[in-house]
């Protein structure tokens, strides 16, 4: 039977689920939510003595469609946000091994992957997001999304060229050899960067590198995006003095499967996550986030990096 390896309760498809759910929302607490109510959904389906064959079909598509209501909302208050949005990493580090829910994504959504999501309908978003990062094929990205096949092709062939710019993937995991090297250019990049090494970082930034802050109007952080190679390190070099100087501290991670860094106050809690885009050998994007809502899945949160409350 179609999903029993899994057994009758699903719970081995929660990896999975978590990722569609991330996927479409960007937040950690929002898509465990989604992934509860699927499997409260499936309670009160079998309560009512609905017959499903196909558990791992059933789940995916109820994520899937909660997911796209979802965005509707999102949509709107986005549109308010104070500063950049990204959206709330997932990290893997010695501190934080990371839930066994959310051992798929790390080698399915980078965060700039993500901030390029933004751009889609909720819609949109779904059939590409199964059809590139899962490789579902389209007659299961029409049952889960609703759409016919016909529609689901032209919806992903529209979204790949709005998604893909300048022919760069848009999303996959690095193989682990250019992992490994990656990893390397992060460890060199930050200890250039705390040792204010400016040289050393230009020659690690690609010439339109972009810096991202997320604060959300709750942290200290740039107000938009820092573009050019030069701009951006003395931007990392004065921030990362800064933190030196109120006692942060920088340790290596793995933020959305690709390498980063959270940085602690003196008493172990959270004050920031960052995390690197990486391609071909050098670093093209770089997305801090310091919005404490977005932390609290990490770890205890800092607040020495809190805005007063209005």
């Amino acid at each position: 039977m179609p999903g029993s390896a899994n057994g009758t309760d699903g719970a081995g498809y929660r990896p999975l689920l978590f990722s569609i759910a991330y996927g479409m929302t960007g937040s950690v607490g929002d898509a465990e939510d989604i992934v509860q109510d699927a499997f409260l959904g499936l309670t009160r389906a079998r309560r009512a003595g609905t017959t499903i064959n196909d558990l791992k079909a059933y789940l995916t598509t109820s994520v899937t469609r909660l997911g796209i209501n979802y965005l509707g909302s999102a949509r709107v208050r986005r549109e308010t946000y104070v500063g950049d949005w990204l959206p709330e990493p997932v990290v893997v580090s010695a501190e934080r091994p990371g839930p066994a829910e959310h051992a798929e994504l790390t080698d399915s959504l980078s965060m700039a992957f993500l901030v390029l999501l933004e751009t889609l309908s909720p819609v949109e978003r779904a059939v590409f997001m199964l059809r590139e990062v899962f490789g579902y094929g389209y007659p299961d990205v029409a049952r889960m999304t609703g759409k016919s096949e016909a529609n689901c092709r032209q919806i992903f062939a529209r979204a790949r060229k709005r998604v893909a710019p300048a022919g760069r993937p848009a999303g996959g995991a690095p193989p682990p050899a250019r992992r490994a090297e990656g990893e390397e250019l992060a460890r060199k990049f930050f200890d250039a960067a705390s040792g204010g090494d400016m040289e050393a970082l230009l020659g690690m930034l690609a010439p339109d590198v972009v810096f991202h802050g997320d604060g959300g109007g709750k942290a200290r952080a740039i107000g938009r995006a820092v573009a050019e190679a030069r701009r951006v390190a003395q931007l990392l070099v004065g921030g990362l003095r800064r933190l030196r100087l109120v006692g942060l501290s920088l340790r290596p991670a793995q933020v959305n499967g690709r390498p980063g860094a959270v940085t602690y106050d003196a008493e172990g809690r959270v004050a920031s996550v960052i995390g690197l885009d990486i391609a071909d050998g050098v670093i093209h994007a770089i997305h801090s986030v310091s919005n404490p809502d977005k932390l609290a899945h990490v770890g205890p949160v800092s607040d020495i990096a809190r805005l007063p409350e209005k």
